[in-house]
């Protein structure tokens, strides 16, 4: 069974599914991303920047803007780095890019993604992206070794 269909923002189906798992405590964020070759700027001109960017640029625009808010809801980014084809999963398929967020609490990862400033930049990221997965993680300290 293949999937062919694009994922670029939460459904409401999804985003009621989160919320109703009850997660108590730190949240960490995999997020899975395809870039476009070339950013489409054309749902924010107002961010288009003076030269033609790729997806990857673009996001990286989409990064910067988004640091400050993310640190300061008390959210971190742990890591962020290039993707590739799996190891282990569907052959040919690959990610551009992964990166993991961990935010304090589900509270907190709400406040920063409503932030109206922190909104202001997501065009960067529309702009950049051609498909994406994000899978909330929550970690389970009863398997971790004493």
């Amino acid at each position: 069974m293949t999937d062919d269909a694009v994922y670029l923002d939460v459904s409401q189906e999804n985003g009621r599914d989160f919320i109703m798992r009850g997660i108590a405590g730190p949240i960490t964020m995999l997020n899975l991303l395809r870039f476009k070759p070339i950013a489409d700027y054309s749902q924010t001109p107002e961010l288009k920047p003076d030269a033609e960017y790729t997806g990857k640029e673009a996001f990286d625009l989409y990064i910067a803007h988004t640091l400050p808010f993310l640190e300061d809801s008390g959210g971190e980014l742990l890591f962020y780095g290039d993707g590739g084809h799996w190891l282990i999963g569907p052959a040919g398929e690959g990610w551009d890019a992964a990166m993991l967020i961990r935010q304090a609490s589900v509270e907190s990862f709400m406040a920063w993604n409503s932030n109206t400033a922190y909104l202001a930049g997501i065009g960067h990221r529309t702009a950049a992206i051609r498909d994406s997965r994000i899978l909330p993680l929550v970690e389970n300290l009863d398997n971790r070794k004493k």
